[in-house]
């Protein structure tokens, strides 16, 4: 029992410090739906009115713009909050699948361009440079994040959450979840206390054992990994993560010759020698499954739990982190300023931070694995924090301990940064 009451409020101190992302770079999906003709305008709501909100969402189509290359994300999104909407407030969820984040963002400022209002977009899984973007064209719908009901259970004091990618959310995002980026090594052949817990041991540990280990290119079609990898790596090169939070030329000019001479002097020790790097997760997977590497990496907070379901690890495989430098972060959902039914959207991102929903979201069976985005420590219903709990039970010994996902997290990097990192690796280090 005591340490089920540790692993909780170790997880409520991690959930309620972390800091944003979606990957923008996703898999690509063929000729991926397009959501029917737009509704009419939504009735009239007053924000400050919850109740009126409801009335106006009733019968509404909520259009919702999602990254669709998981289908565990797809079917949990359809069976938990599709079922819900339509069963308490009569409202339908439209899950309309993206290859890219970008895509819906470029819809939205199409729409724009031709001055079409009301659009087709309702809401967005969105956040760092996709959110930037549509901010800065004045494409979203504003000052309604914190009067949905259950913004309440956030804290928006944290600047993990009031921050996304180092730009102010402003009121014109609602958080839905969170991630951590974590190592994977199998317990049955890599021995625990031997396990690098720093990018200086890791460079050590690399070359002591050459060819077993290698990161995901940052550049590939599912670079997120590899690049919160090499934002890791600047991090402890530059001695700290918040100097990161915005731009800063003269930063990036001082610190990125030391990285790129970093990963430079690991890639002779890496898998293949790094002539070539696996573009997602799922590649490296295969390696780390195949016994070509001995460690994998996740943003999961389950850590090996979902690839141990899903029968691509052994029952051995665990996570862990080192001890500092592993970025974690929010993901967001938006409403565009043309969306045709806000009311709808509105009582959607409330529904995605009830405790019930945010509980179900970490257990590995449901197959989303992402972390809370509420304070769980706000939440005061006997039945809600009994399912949050529960659910924090169940993430096992394939997850990292919650303690230690807690001391290593650091937030990410300014959104501008990206960009940087992704054209430096290419120059300084694949191609070097």
């Amino acid at each position: 029992m005591k340490r089920f009451v540790f692993l909780f409020v170790a997880l409520t101190i991690l959930l309620a410090a972390c800091a944003p992302s979606v990957a923008t770079s996703q898999p690509a999906v063929t000729n991926p739906p397009v959501a029917t003709d737009a509704p009419t305008v939504a009735g009239a709501f007053d924000i400050n009115n919850w109740d009126s909100v409801l009335a106006a969402a009733k019968g509404q189509t909520v259009n919702w713009y999602i990254w669709g290359g998981s289908d565990s994300i797809n079917a949990f999104v359809d069976n938990f909050y599709g079922k819900a909407l339509k069963g308490r407030y009569g409202i339908i969820l439209n899950r309309v699948p993206i290859a890219d984040t970008a895509d819906a963002v470029n819809q939205v400022l199409s729409e724009k361009q031709a001055g079409k209002d009301p659009g087709a977009v309702d809401m967005i899984w969105i956040n760092g440079e996709n959110f930037f973007t549509l901010k800065q064209a004045d494409m979203l719908y504003k000052d309604w994040a914190q009067q949905i009901p259950n913004s309440a259970l956030v804290n928006w004091d944290n600047p993990a959450i009031n921050l996304d990618f180092g730009n102010p959310v402003d009121n014109q995002e609602s958080p839905w979840s969170s991630a951590q980026f974590q190592f994977i090594y199998d317990s049955a052949r890599t021995n625990t206390d031997e396990l690098p817990r720093s990018y200086a041991e890791l460079k050590e540990w690399a070359c002591a054992h050459p060819g077993r280990f290698t990161y995901v290119d940052p550049t590939g079609s599912g670079g997120f990994l590899g690049t919160r990898f090499v934002k890791g790596a600047l991090y402890e090169l530059s001695g700290g993560a918040e100097q990161w939070q915005k731009l800063d030329q003269a930063l990036w000019d001082q610190y990125s010759p030391a990285l790129w001479a970093y990963l430079n002097e690991l890639e002779p020790c890496l898998w293949r020698s790094g002539e070539t790097y696996p573009k997602d997760e799922s590649e490296l997977v295969n390696l780390f499954a195949n016994n070509e590497v001995d460690l994998s990496m996740t943003n999961d907070i389950t850590g090996a739990g979902r690839w141990i379901n899903d029968g691509r690890m052994p029952e051995t495989a665990r996570a862990f982190v080192f001890n500092n430098y592993m970025i974690g972060d929010f993901n967001y959902v938006a409403i565009p300023l043309n969306a045709p039914n806000k009311a709808a959207a509105l009582v959607l991102a409330n529904l995605l931070l009830e405790p019930e929903f945010q509980a179900a979201q970490i257990v590995p069976e449901n197959g989303f694995g992402l972390g809370y985005a509420i304070d769980v420590t706000r939440v005061t219903d006997s039945a809600a924090l009994s399912a949050l709990q529960s659910a924090a039970s169940k993430l096992g010994g394939a997850a990292t301990p919650a303690s230690d996902l807690a001391k290593s997290l650091v937030g990410d990097s300014a959104a501008e940064y990206q960009n940087l990192l992704e054209q430096g690796w290419l120059e300084n280090v694949l191609q070097k």
